[in-house]
């Protein structure tokens, strides 16, 4: 197996809710996927800088500090990932948008330092994430968006196994103006289809 979650949460967080922030790092063997925290941060710094672009269909002002400190503080359970080779700060991503009454989450956020692209770094974080979410937690959907004009995602989310859903016009604003978002989704009954997928292709990637 190329991967294997963390020992399982209680799934409920100090103040009673419920969350998906697991007890440890989501461990496989290309990435460690680790529940963000302040010793976190000038590696996702480097990271961002290594190419400021990654950021351009997401609402981000360029100003780092204060996105760490947000995704800290967030309802979201935000993640760094990490090189599971040489603890190298490869991005970030999180979970949000988690619904627990209607078992579904939205997996976003979603970055890597362009080095770290075509590793399996990115194939393996979202098998990690999906894994915790439908096996550890019975979630029945997990969802993704991304800028329409953004191409280089949508194949990648389409590569992953996920469907696409359709595009939901002027849905939210970006520091250049009104974004079309392009919608993808996974649910359990096409989960096991897409573990055996993901774990065959970072199977050939040695």
């Amino acid at each position: 197996m190329s991967s294997q979650a963390s020992r399982p949460s209680s799934g409920i967080a100090a103040d009673g809710s419920a969350t998906l922030r697991p007890d440890g790092p989501l461990v496989g063997r290309f990435v460690h996927v680790e529940p963000l925290s302040e010793r976190h941060r000038e590696g996702l710094r480097a990271a961002a800088d290594e190419d400021p672009g990654i950021f351009r269909y997401m609402v981000y002002d360029r100003d780092f500090n204060r996105w760490f400190d947000e995704a800290l503080a967030s309802k979201d359970v935000a993640f760094a990932v990490v090189s599971a080779s040489d603890t190298t700060v490869l991005g970030s991503t999180r979970y949000l948008s988690y619904e627990p009454a209607h078992h579904r989450v939205e997996i976003g956020w979603t970055w890597l330092r362009p080095s770290a692209w075509n590793s399996g770094a990115n194939a393996e974080t979202k098998l990690l994430l999906l894994q915790h979410a439908f096996e550890t937690h019975g979630l029945q959907r997990v969802e993704f968006k991304t800028d329409a004009r953004n191409e280089r995602t949508r194949r990648a989310l389409l590569a992953l196994g996920a469907e696409f859903e359709g595009i939901f016009r002027k849905h939210m604003m970006l520091p250049t103006g009104p974004r079309d978002s392009a919608w993808y989704g996974i649910t359990d009954d096409g989960w096991p289809a897409v573990k055996a997928h993901l774990t065959e292709r970072l199977a050939r990637k040695g």
